[in-house]
């Protein structure tokens, strides 16, 4: 079963429409945006109208939406800062924070509403190359190890952390980041040779 399927606790009419017709149909809305003006436009409601009937069709929490914005936000800000070193700097800088978070909610839509193992089916019929549907699934499987994994790192520094300054505080999750790093490396080396061991290539 698919996660989110189960966190929704009830299926949507976006649910029973087939993984290809919805993959294709977020990349085109994802491409018909970054076509828009690179200034805000009123074109820019065409895309926010239609992801907001989707997003009341899709049954999507609005808490969920807004936890994986938070997340990506740095992000998005960090790529649009890039723009306020060109002329025009200021509606280019807007344009791009609107579009970005625009896309990032046609994904959430998609992921929302289709598991990631049709997705995976789809890309397989469409011929994309092996080892990065591989590699995709791979991740998925364990992103959540490693999140669990993270999770019991920081309970474990803060169970030995007496001091709520914020410099301490940033010093232990780089610390954390560092160490999860070296673990990710190699567990991902011990589950490789383990594979290969089974006659993966």
């Amino acid at each position: 079963m698919h996660r989110l399927e189960n966190e929704s606790g009830r299926q949507s009419l976006l649910h029973g429409v087939s993984a290809g017709l919805k993959l294709a149909g977020a990349l085109a809305l994802v491409m018909g945006i970054a076509l828009t003006p690179r200034r805000p436009d009123v074109l820019y409601f065409v895309p926010a109208v239609m992801l907001s009937v989707l997003w009341a069709l899709s049954r999507m929490p609005f808490v969920y939406i807004w936890k994986r914005l938070l997340v990506v936000e740095p992000f998005i800000l960090a790529i649009a800062v890039l723009s306020l070193f060109r002329p025009e700097a200021a509606p280019v800088f807007y344009a791009a924070i609107i579009k970005s978070n625009l896309c990032v909610f046609a994904m959430l839509l998609l992921a929302w509403t289709t598991p990631f193992h049709e997705i995976l089916q789809v890309l397989r019929k469409i011929r994309v190359p092996s080892p990065l549907l591989t590699t995709l699934a791979l991740m998925y499987r364990y992103l959540p190890v490693l999140a669990e994994e993270s999770s019991r790192m920081q309970r474990a520094r803060a169970s030995r952390t007496f001091s709520r300054r914020r410099r301490v505080v940033w010093r232990n999750l780089a610390g954390i980041a560092g160490q999860l790093f070296i673990r990710t490396v190699d567990r991902a080396e011990r589950i490789y040779l383990a594979m290969c061991a089974r006659g993966w290539k």
